[in-house]
Order: structure tokens, then sequence, then C-alpha cells
């Protein structure tokens, strides 16, 4: 029997290592940008096309290569980040696998041009495939510029499983995210389909964050610093009121690379315990620096997992360090006295002898109790209050009362006698059910077996989430006009998000159009939210549509109709009136699922009179 084993071609083999290292644009992106950070590069550019699909292009000023490094990069393997196995052990460098270029190389066109400080020409490589087609000297900028073009062209299925441009360019944008928080002193710029996204300035990490985040965010941020023997932190934390109901602006960074590890996030939220909204994630940005030879990042080969020989010091380390920055660095406005501008120093106290005593004059015959008739016919509230004062109080007033409660009493016969039950679930008609609000929480029915509870918020939320969904299958949501249209601006990320879900939130009755770089313009919102400010609107449906994407794993549409429907719904603690009441239920019952919260959980509680008796007898 012949042999059946066999090496396999580079060009395969690169292909294979190519499905780990590159899953999609943003991977090709995050490769790209940390080699020229450890390039030394303090400029970087980013240029995509169709969300990367079309192009990738990175731009830096870093040391460049020679002719012979130019054309090593694409070997597997070929690394200038470390020489042996002990070198694992005291990385500082973003990358030091070499297998990013080789794989890129291999499921895309790349054209390198790069040029050292020292050399008057540089080096143009261009590459398909694993496949060399050119190597020569060319006239290039110091520095090194790589394009990517056509990723996936040899991997059609690969490609077909890319999500939509609006989908890629979030992910492109999370990882330039992560970078460009890990090296603030950089400068950056990303430009998609002939748009400027970010500018960013080499700043502060404080300046940072609010370049990338917005301005409101300079308000949000707590610092947070500890120099121990094992770890040095630093960076910042958000207010808790900030807190937002998805984590996604949530950064650790260790020795600049940014990490997963939810061990470490715990550390945090033990931190924020008891000063966070319920199921509420914080805001923070922060970076440990510990010795390289007491972690091991070889773990994955996105580089973002991380093993430590002591994770429980640095657990208690982090938690402790932003649980006193918190307190430190209170939330709660303070009040100084000793400034110049003190209400002391805005009044000038006149001499003793300038100070002129009040004098008080007063009409000894004024009658409060006479109606001046004058005064009246001149001011209209004066005349309407002595309408009322001079109106006569009836001889028989004291027996109001007896009338009145005699009449509330056979009313209330009469409604008992004739409401109807059809069996112990049925609800009265509206006219003759007995209704109760109980704290602005729940809605008392009596049936004819006892009575039932309805939680108004999971009941309203139920009611517009199957009438949303209808909404977005038929196109047919309804749109109230504004009257002074609102431009809302967004952050990149989340102005990319609301451009994938713009035709079903139209669907939905929202009248939303571009308005320049990451802004929209909000004409009209549904006709059911007409009492929510447009931009707080935008923000809730973007925060809940992923939060349900998160956690839950639904559908768009669905996510989309659950989002809107939590944030739109009644809130507990609100008072309904009677009608209000009678409408919630009738809309309840009139569900697919009435009795089914978005939760899982009920909707509606029953208790039996059987139940009520025997709690009483025992």
């Amino acid at each position: 029997m012949p042999d059946i084993i066999q090496l396999l071609p580079d060009a395969v083999a690169n292909q294979i290592a190519a499905g780990e290292v590159v899953q999609r644009p943003a991977s090709a992106v995050k490769e790209l940008i940390e080699n020229a950070i450890d390039a030394g590069a303090d400029k970087i550019q980013l240029i995509l096309k169709d969300a990367g699909k079309s192009l990738i292009q990175v731009i830096d000023n870093g040391c460049g290569m020679s002719l012979t490094d130019a054309r090593m990069c694409f070997e597997r393997h070929a690394t200038s980040k470390i020489r042996k196995a002990e070198d694992l052990f005291a990385i500082r460098t973003m990358g030091f696998r070499g297998e990013a270029m080789a794989s890129i190389a291999a499921i895309a066109q790349v054209e390198l041009k790069t040029r050292r400080h020292e050399d008057e020409l540089g080096t143009c490589i261009l590459i398909e495939g694993s496949e060399v087609l050119s190597q020569e000297a060319c006239s290039a900028n110091f520095g090194t510029s790589i394009s990517v073009k056509n990723l996936f062209y040899n991997t059609p299925a690969r490609r077909n499983f890319l999500k939509s441009n609006p989908v890629e360019m979030r992910h492109i944008i999370d990882e330039f995210q992560r970078i460009v928080l890990a090296n603030p002193k950089v400068f950056f710029t990303l430009h998609h389909d002939g748009q400027e996204v970010y500018h960013l300035p080499g700043a502060a990490l404080k300046q940072r964050i609010i370049h990338l985040f917005g301005n409101s965010y300079n308000e949000r941020l707590v610092p947070v610093e500890e120099d121990t023997s094992v770890i040095k932190l630093r960076g910042f934390v958000g207010k808790p009121e900030y807190a937002r109901k998805t984590r996604g602006e949530q950064f650790f960074f260790v020795n600049n690379r940014y990490i997963r590890d939810a061990y470490l996030n715990h550390a945090v939220l033990m931190a924020f315990k008891e000063l966070l909204p319920e199921d509420t994630f914080p805001l923070y940005v922060l970076f440990i620096d510990i010795d390289p030879s007491k972690i091991d990042i070889n773990v994955h080969p996105t580089k973002t997992e991380i093993k430590y020989q002591d994770e429980q010091t640095i657990y208690a380390i982090v938690r402790s360090a932003v649980k006193r920055s918190l307190g430190r660095y209170n939330i709660t406005p303070s009040l100084d006295f000793d400034q110049e501008n003190s209400i002391e120093h805005l009044v000038t106290p006149k001499p003793l002898e300038e100070i002129v005593a009040p004098t008080i004059s007063f009409n000894p015959d004024f009658n409060p109790f006479t109606a001046d008739r004058k005064m009246e016919r001149e001011i209209p509230f004066l005349r309407n209050a002595g309408e009322y004062r001079s109106s006569p109080i009836p001889e028989n007033w004291d027996t109001l009362y007896e009338i009145s409660k005699k009449e509330i009493t056979l009313q209330h016969r009469i409604h008992e006698q004739e409401s109807i039950e059809i069996n112990d679930q049925e609800i009265n008609k509206p006219s003759e059910r007995q209704l109760f609000q109980i704290h602005g929480r729940f809605i008392l029915s009596q049936i004819k077996s006892g009575f039932m509870l309805i939680s108004q918020q999971a009941a309203h939320e139920r009611i517009l989430y199957e009438r949303f969904l209808q909404q977005l299958q038929n196109h047919s949501g309804v749109s109230q006009q504004s009257l002074f249209p609102q431009s809302v601006t967004l952050n990149s990320s989340d102005f990319e998000l609301l451009k994938e879900l713009l035709p079903d939130i139209r669907a939905l009755g929202f009248d939303i159009r571009e308005f320049g770089k990451n802004t929209v313009v909000v004409e009209g919102i549904p006709a059911e939210l007409n009492n929510v400010g447009e931009h707080e609107l935008l923000e809730q449906l973007l925060e809940g549509f992923k939060n349900n994407q998160a956690i839950l794993k639904l559908d768009k549409r669905d996510s989309l109709a659950r989002s809107l429907a939590r944030n739109a719904a009644t809130k507990a603690g609100t008072k309904m009136s009677l009608e209000e009441m009678n409408l919630l239920i009738d809309q309840l019952f009139a569900c697919q699922m009435p009795n089914v919260a978005l939760n899982g959980k009920q909707v509606i509680s029953t208790f039996t009179l059987n139940e009520l008796i025997e709690r009483f007898e025992k």
C-alpha cells in the first residue's frame, strides 16, 4: 500500500491558518495596524472600501523594511519580534507569531510599498494567493503602505459568510477603538468610502476617550491609579449613573494589549456593588502593566486571552483600586465656600449712616372678607374669586354627604348585580369591571373565582411588542411628525448600527434621514412614543437591541421590537385612570400570548377565593 500522508503545499497551509487568524475584515485591520505600531509609527491612516471587503489600506510612518525583510514578512512564522522560545515570556510587542501577513496574503490581493529612512528607494511587492507576482524598487515615502484588496477572493465560501457592510464596519470600529485607546499618543485617521470617520490627534488618555466617544464623556470619568509590586494599574472608570445596558464600553489592557477577561471584569463589577442600577454595566478603560515573565499571552491566535501566575492577587488589587477611586472622587457635587467669587465678594456693604429703615403703610379699615367690586371688574381672577366668595351656602349643606354616600352604595349594589362572568378567567365588560391600581405597579381585577393581579409594565410591554412585530412585518408603522425636527449625533459604532437597522426602524414609524458625519435628523417618531425625546429614544433603542443580540441571540426584527417595547412601555409607578386600565386589559387579552412577559415570566397571577379563605382560616 503506498504512503498516503504528504506535506501540504504552502499556499494550502496558509489558507488553513488564515481561518484562525483572519476571520473577517476587522481581523486583518487589527493585524496590520498592530504591525504599524510595532514599527514605531506615530501617524497611522486606515482607508476602507465596502467595510474592508474591497480594500483595506494601512499607511504608517514607521521604520519601514529592507528589500529582504519586505519579501520575508509574507513567509509563515517569519517575525522580527522573537528569536528563541524564552522570548515568549518577555514580549512587549503586539505581534510575535509570524502568521498574520502570510495568512492575509493567502486569501487576498496584497500590494506592499515600504522604505526605510536611510534608503533612497523603497520596495514594492505584489502578491496574490501566496504567489509573488512582482517585486521591484519604487519611489515611496518612508514607512510602510500595505493595501489588501478583495479579501477572501479565492475562498468564496468564507466570503459568503461575511455580513452586510454596516455589520462588518461595526466590527472594524470595535477593533479600531481598542487599538487607539491603547496608543493615545499616536495620531490615527479612519476613512470609509471617501468619508472621514475618525480624526484622532495624539493626546492624553482622557482626551483620547473624549475624542473617541464624545464630549459628554468628560464629566463621566473617574481616574484610577494604583502602583504595587505586582502590577501598575491606571485608567478611568465611569460614574455609576452613566452605566449602560450593554458591556460595549469596557476595555482591559495588559501591557497595552487588549484582552477579554471575565475574572477581572467581575473584580470591577464587585467594586461597583450596590452603586449600579439593576442590569447595567459601567464604563471602564483600565491598563495593567505587569512583568511579561509572569503572564502567558501565547494562548490563542487572536492574542486576547492571557494566563496569570497570581490572578487572585491581581483581582484583589483591581477591585480595591476601583472602589477606592469611586470613594475618593465622589460623584456628588461639592460647594467650595473659599472661592473668591462667593456671595460675600459679590455684595458691597453700605456705610451704616446710609442705611434707611423701611417704612410700612396700611389701611386700618381694610376688610379682607368684603369683595371689592371695582377691583374684581378690573382683574379677572379676582372677579372669579369674588363670585366664589359671594356664592350662597345651601341651607342643607350638612345632608349632602349622606345623599352622596347613599348614591354610591346604591350604584355599588347595582354594579354587583349586573356583573356577568362567563368563567373563572373571564374579565368583565369595561363598564362592569371592578379595577384597582396597587402601588402604581399592579392592576387588581375581580373575577368569579377570586381576583387576578396584572403587572402593568409587563402587560404593556407584551402589547407593544406584538404590535411592533406586526408593523415590522407589514411596514405599517404610523409616524407622528415633529414640529421641530431634531438632529441626533451618535458615536461611530452606533451610527453604523443605526444605518443597518434603518429600513426596519422606518417600518416602525420613524422618519429618519442621514445628515452628515455620525448625525441623523429625526423628523417623526412612532405615534405611541410621542412623549419621549428623540436622542434618548434612539440611544435606548440601540442599547436594548445590542443587549438582546448579545444575550438572547434573537433575530434582528425580534430584538428591535423587544427593545422598542421596553423603552416605550408604561413604567412601574405610573398612575393610571380607570379608562386606561380598561384599555390595557382589553389590548392585553387581544394578544397572542397575554400571560407571558418579554422576560419569560408571568404577566397575570390569579388568586382563588378558596385560597383566600384558607389563608384566613389557618
